[in-house]
């Protein structure tokens, strides 16, 4: 499957991209791409964009990147909303739904927590308690 993706090109702290057409599954390292479609800086806003063989690789089934996809809106090559990057933080659940899951941990340890273990007597033939003797596990050999 084909992907339209960004490879990084430049120094540290000065990136720019070369928007290429790539395998999905192997990244465009080393320039190992099937073909180079475009070319973008952030920082100086410069983009350039082979719109003819972009529309040629999506009709051929290549999808883009997030990314990409979102610079090929903004341009008007594709048409659609662009698509949020980033994930969305959880909402905080409500007071009432907060309530409930901790009131039922805060029974269960009175229940659970015993003031004194009693100990097993049993009574002997005269009547008279006498204590059981624990049984510990022998190691088997």
């Amino acid at each position: 499957m084909l992907a339209i993706r960004f490879y990084r090109t430049g120094k540290k702290h000065q990136p720019s991209f070369k928007i290429v057409v790539t395998d999905k599954k192997r990244p465009p390292r080393g320039g190992r791409f099937v073909e180079k479609v475009g070319f973008w800086n952030p920082l100086t806003k410069e983009k350039n964009l082979n719109k003819e063989r972009i529309e040629y690789w999506l009709s051929v089934g290549a999808k883009p990147s997030v990314s990409v996809y979102n610079l090929l809106v903004s341009e008007n090559i594709l048409k659609g909303k662009k698509i949020p990057k980033h994930k969305k933080k959880k909402e905080k659940k409500t007071e009432s739904e907060e309530k409930k899951p901790q009131e039922k941990p805060e029974e269960k340890p009175e229940e659970k927590t015993p003031e004194k273990p009693e100990e097993k007597v049993e009574e002997g033939a005269e009547g008279k308690p006498q204590e059981k003797p624990e049984e510990k596990p022998s190691s088997g050999a």
